[in-house]
């Protein structure tokens, strides 16, 4: 794909994954906020010219390997390096992204604020894998470090089942050779919470229902997949989940599913009760701002024994249809048009006349 610049200033949205862009355009377009899309999965761009003029927010995901993107990450990384260079407002930036494709990466992040994150063992290559997980109390779980979509993600009351798993071929090979053993978290009730922000602000809060035990908890419209497996007609299975599961969820990877089993209910309700001076929202938005991400979707599960556990800092945030119907100001996805529709004009405002 050659990448085509728009002739006047816009918001630029980089991303690789088409699936999960229509409700965000149509976000931006309800907010008259001109934006252009910028896929990347391919192109090129010319080292010795300047940018275009605009704002530049980055979508890159964790999972882009798994819909036949294995280089999105490294475009991402040149990319958003280029327009920094040249001074270019970019939103979500390298940084960032280096914090998007490592979970390694943000629960050491986590910790070092003083977050309650699960205890992890990162194991490189396949060596260690078996020795380290004795380290951990059974129940446990693994994931990849370059996850999202429950890559990796699968639950081992026994230490004999995950040496067989490890031995055979169903063992998931991770990306970036990395896998994370990771301590069975219990929550008190068969939910988790995502915490979203725009402009490092809170917006609202989302219960997710996961009593179904589903890994893949993507609440965009792309992300639905009926329980057997087999995507409603226009909806493709890959198109599923940026999202990791909350730790100690359910067994094995379920396939993704869109109501609260036998009630229709959707699986995302508001949490009205979780507002912007919540003790943990207030630390997440410092925590966000120290690390310059200023549009993303935070995830957290309380425990059964009192502990309020952060896991997954989800930088290519979605946003739910359910969630975000009748909402006063339109929701995240305009949400978030406004507020680079503000950046935009902040960057690019007319000079007074001398």
């Amino acid at each position: 794909m050659t990448f085509l610049p728009a002739t006047t200033p816009v918001v630029y949205i980089l991303h690789e994954n088409s699936e999960w862009m229509p409700p965000l355009l149509a976000g931006f377009e309800a907010e008259g906020v001109p934006v252009h899309d910028w896929m990347l999965d391919a192109g090129s761009i010319d080292l010795t010219q300047a940018p275009p003029e605009g704002v530049f927010w980055s979508r890159l995901s964790a999972s882009s390997h798994t819909r036949g993107h294995a280089y999105a990450k490294e475009y991402a990384r040149s990319v958003l390096r280029w327009l920094e260079a040249h001074g270019r407002r970019v939103i979500n930036g390298t940084h960032v992204v280096e914090l998007e494709i490592s979970k390694v990466a943000q629960y050491v992040e986590l910790t070092a604020a003083g977050f309650d994150v699960p205890a992890t063992i990162a194991v490189f290559g396949v060596d260690d894998l078996q020795s380290r997980a004795r380290e951990l109390a059974l129940p446990f779980i693994t994931k990849h470090n370059q996850g999202g979509k429950g890559l990796g993600v699968r639950r081992f009351d026994s230490y004999a089942e995950f040496d067989a798993y490890v031995a055979s071929t169903d063992f998931e090979v991770p990306v970036d050779g990395i896998t994370l053993l990771q301590e069975y978290v219990l929550s008190a009730q068969p939910f988790i919470t995502r915490a979203e922000f725009v402009g490092g602000r809170f917006v609202y809060a989302v219960r997710v229902d996961t009593s179904a035990g589903s890994f893949e908890l993507c609440p965009a419209d792309a992300c639905v997949v009926a329980p057997d497996g087999v995507a409603p007609e226009g909806v493709a299975p890959d198109g599923a989940s940026p999202d990791e599961i909350a730790p100690g969820v359910g067994a094995g990877l379920a396939p993704a599913i869109c109501a609260v089993p036998g009630t229709g209910a959707s699986l995302f309700t508001r949490r009205e009760e979780i507002e912007a001076g919540h003790p943990l929202i207030v630390k997440l938005e410092a925590f966000l701002a120290q690390h310059q991400i200023e549009v993303a979707g935070v995830e957290f599960i309380e425990t059964a024994d009192g502990r309020l556990v952060t896991y997954d800092v989800n930088t290519n945030t979605n946003y739910n249809p359910d969630v975000e119907a009748g909402l006063a100001d339109g929701g995240g996805a305009r949400s978030v048009a406004r507020f680079l529709g503000r950046e935009l004009a902040a960057h690019y405002a007319p000079v007074p006349a001398q």
